[in-house]
């Protein structure tokens, strides 16, 4: 009876043409409403019952809802650039069982692979199909960040081996029951087993606190209604990004950026070349020109290369509009050979995957500035800055393993307003700046210094967003991992706006500080207690002429803080009187004037 049961419940949910279907209006609302309120509530329970504040602080996870052919209809963000690898993560787990008519009531699939998600094989995606009525209606599905997943801490990887345990796709509930000798296999490969235990349970929690609120709606509204209303919102959606595509001048648009290095070729900068094609109400992005793989870390697979391209449509053409769902992204097209540093091949090192696609994204800004200058923001810091530290915390005599951010930084001005400040890079979206007290409270330091960096915002019209610095001692003997990007290419300036400063690291040893590193990678630095390490994020490019800035808001910038009176001079032709900060309008008259 059981294996008849099963093969009944192997029959997608019926598909109806557009002409077929009967919408209510009302219902269709509550549908748009109710399918965002189920991935929003399983984001709430991963972050409740997460081990890690990786999870519930950075939010480095991603929950959604998907169709019977894996498409997407609701995610709730935390990683923006996980937009693409977990709906390419369910169709893989679709083809690998060999369609839907093998999946039952009870499955629940899993895998970190690098090359399926895009992303390290820290992000662990756990999959549950969902069936009513005996038919498969649709997928849960939740990618986390776990702390450990083995491999080498520290230090520079070459190849997707020394990063960690890799698990390919495989069951980790069949029908019910959990596969018992895969857990036994991911205990004694990581470093930390409860934290890992605990963060698994959170994601089953997460993709079954899915499966029970989409199936109250479909109980409470009708199968089909829901149905014929989830492809009705996702027609709707791809209306809005065609009608809003076709507001951007048809053409061609180029433009190119640098990344500092790979971490091992020291000081060679990587090209990151993007040309984007408009016409009517379609977009074609392609990556053909973007640099090859590299030999570092830094590399992500072709999943996170799409979504770079998806990331940057939306902003620019969707960016109120919710829920998030494939049908916004059906009139954009993404050109993208394998074997670039967004789509590596096995076996690229991936441990460091989300750094580069923040400056692809940002690049695609920049190529599209002359057609639409209102809509695009000069470059920002696009980095963690989030340095890694481990060792043994005397007060509890245990190992630990502990991450500090990411930090915000700044972001680069628009047409018409600043760049924010201390902000979380485009790779975390909602994620938080990550709390010093809590740190404090987890591991053995303590946070000396917290501030903003004068200056580090570029000089334009319109400002760009300050980086911030953290002074970090250590109280026991640590090994610490810094792994930033941007340092010595730093967020640029558009429209005549003057670049930001880059991202930097510092570190002070026997009470000297160390600061002139060739980029902002120090890959293995090992501090003795009361040594400690300055992490100082970049700021955002500027927007327009500098001398253009109203004179009485440079004051105010002189007077918060965010403006030196000898940059204000110098970069604004604004001369300030640094005690009583009034306006010295003859000087600043000739001034600017010359």
């Amino acid at each position: 009876m059981a294996k008849k049961a099963a093969k009944k419940t192997a029959k997608p949910a019926t598909k109806t043409t557009k002409k077929a279907r009967k919408i209510d209006p009302v219902i269709a609302e509550i549908v748009r409403n109710g399918v965002l309120a189920v991935t929003e509530e399983m984001k709430t329970n991963l972050m409740r019952t997460a081990y890690n504040m990786i999870i519930y602080e950075a939010l480095d996870f991603t929950t959604g809802l998907f169709t019977p052919e894996g498409e997407t209809v609701s995610i709730g963000i935390g990683l923006p650039t996980f937009i693409r690898g977990m709906a390419e993560t369910v169709k893989a787990k679709i083809k690998h069982f060999g369609g839907i008519k093998n999946m039952h009531p009870g499955d629940i699939y899993v895998t970190n692979d690098s090359y399926t998600t895009g992303s390290h094989l820290n992000h662990f995606t756990f999959t549950l199909p969902i069936f009513h009525k005996g038919k498969l209606v649709g997928f849960s599905c939740c990618m986390a960040h776990w702390l450990d997943v083995g491999g080498v801490l520290g230090g520079m990887t070459t190849d997707i081996f020394s990063e960690g345990l890799q698990i390919p796709i495989l069951k980790y509930q069949d029908r019910g029951k959990v596969n018992q000798d895969l857990l036994d296999i991911i205990r004694i490969n990581v470093r930390l087993p409860p934290r890992a235990m605990g963060d698994l349970r959170a994601q089953v929690t997460a993709v079954k606190t899915g499966e029970r609120r989409f199936l109250e709606l479909l109980d409470r509204y009708g199968q089909q209604a829901v149905m014929d209303s989830i492809a009705e919102i996702m027609d709707r959606a791809e209306a809005a990004a065609r009608a809003r595509t076709k507001t951007i001048p048809d053409g061609t648009y180029e433009a190119e950026s640098f990344l500092d290095d790979d971490g091992i070729d020291i000081g060679k900068r990587i090209s990151v070349k993007v040309k984007v094609i408009v016409k009517g109400d379609e977009m074609t992005i392609d990556f053909t020109d973007v640099a090859k793989q590299v030999r570092g870390f830094y590399n992500s697979a072709i999943t996170t290369g799409y979504g770079c391209a998806q990331v940057a449509y939306k902003c620019i053409t969707s960016p109120t509009d919710y829920p998030i769902n494939d049908g916004a992204f059906r009139s954009l097209k993404v050109i993208i050979p394998p074997g670039r540093i967004i789509s590596a091949t096995r076996p690229a090192p991936m441990r460091w995957w989300m750094t580069f696609p923040m400056t692809v994204i940002d690049t695609i800004f920049k190529a599209l500035k002359p057609a639409i200058p209102d809509r695009v923001i000069a470059g920002h810091h696009a980095d963690l800055v989030a340095p890694s530290f481990h060792g043994f915390n005397p007060k509890t005599s245990e190992f630990f393993i502990g991450t500090f951010g990411p930090l915000g930084g700044g972001w680069g001005a628009k047409r018409t307003e600043d760049g924010v400040s201390a902000t979380v890079c485009m790779n975390d979206g909602d994620t938080h700046n990550g709390p010093n007290e809590q740190a404090e409270a987890k591991f053995p330091i303590l946070v000396e210094r917290f501030e903003l960096i004068p200056d580090s915002g570029g000089a334009g019209k319109h400002r760009g967003g300050l980086g911030i610095a953290r002074t970090t001692r250590a109280l026991t003997p640590v090994t610490v991992n810094t792994q930033s990007e941007r340092s010595a290419q730093p967020p640029w300036g558009l429209d005549g706006g003057d670049d930001a400063t880059g991202n930097k690291v510092a570190f002070r040893v026997g009470g000297e500080w160390k600061s002139d590193f060739p980029n902002a990678k120090v890959l293995v630095a090992q501090l003795k207690s009361g040594d400690a390490f300055r992490i100082s994020s970049g700021g955002g490019g500027g927007y327009g002429a500098a001398f253009e800035r109203p004179a009485e808001e440079v004051q105010e910038d002189v007077r918060q803080g965010y403006v030196s009176v000898k940059a204000a001079a110098e970069k604004y032709g604004v001369v300030i009187d640094p005690q009583t900060f009034a306006i010295d309008r003859a000087a600043t008259d000739k001034l600017r004037a010359s």
